[in-house]
């Protein structure tokens, strides 16, 4: 049974975490997978978006302690918490994104979850701290005071405190995250493709605390490329002749 999944809904790739009877834990199996998904949904120019889900109860509960002492190699999947994708990624999380798993889950461009869902970052109840991006991460999704508490208690946060504070998009009756977050993607993919990914790449620079001076170096690199695309003319084109663009991605 393959640890990562992955289905093609026209312009939207699914991409399910498959180890439900571990809770989706990280191996080296489920990292190997993940990173070769990401790599397709980035280099597949007929895909504008994915969503990233798990299978079974939960989202992810985080690190496979037992494939860590064994040794097995997840370098890939620290490869994509450092990176994440290209194109616009989306979590979908029934259950609970714990730890490692709400590491994962902010490596994603947008979050939609069921209402019973759990979010915490628990590693400072074991003598740890969360090293997979969440301590630097949470501040610009969910606010410094809410960050710090959530960072140096270790306690978890209900699915309607991840969406007041803003780490959510949307709540969903439990059950229906992963199908929320597909017609979130699908309304990403009714758009360019290049633009679309650039778009991303400056609100996430801006995020990141970039200056105006380089922000707007980028969007003249983004510009570039985008503007000069064989989708920038098929935009207008369709848009005079009253039809649906037909996006390569080119």
């Amino acid at each position: 049974m393959s640890a990562v999944l992955t289905e093609k809904r026209d312009r939207v790739m699914i991409i399910t975490l498959n180890r439900p009877e571990a809770m989706n834990a990280i191996n080296g199996d489920l990292s190997h997978g993940l990173w070769n998904a990401v790599q397709e949904l980035n280099n597949d120019s007929g895909l504008t978006a994915g969503v990233l889900t798990g299978a079974g109860k939960g989202f992810s509960s985080g690190m496979d302690l037992k494939a860590f002492a064994a040794g097995e190699d997840i370098g890939p999947m620290q490869a994509f918490i450092q990176a994440g994708a290209e194109k616009p990624l989306i979590a979908a999380v029934e259950g609970f994104a714990i730890a490692g798993g709400l590491e994962l889950a902010l490596s994603c461009d947008l979050m939609v979850a069921g209402s019973s869902a759990k979010f915490g970052i628990r590693e400072v109840k074991v003598g740890l701290f969360a090293a997979g991006g969440g301590v630097m991460r949470l501040p610009a999704r969910v606010g410094y005071a809410k960050a710090m508490e959530m960072a140096v208690t270790g306690d978890n946060i209900s699915a309607q405190e991840a969406l007041d504070f803003g780490l959510l998009s949307q709540v969903t009756d439990d059950g229906g995250a992963l199908e929320a977050a597909i017609a979130l993607a699908e309304r990403i993919a009714k758009n360019a493709p290049l633009a679309v990914a650039a778009s991303k790449k400056l609100v996430k620079a801006a995020a990141q605390g970039y200056d105006e001076a380089a922000l707007w170096e980028l969007q003249s690199t983004l510009m570039g490329a985008v503007f000069g695309s064989n989708d920038a003319k098929e935009g207008p084109k369709a848009f005079a002749e009253k039809r649906e663009p037909n996006w390569t991605g080119t």
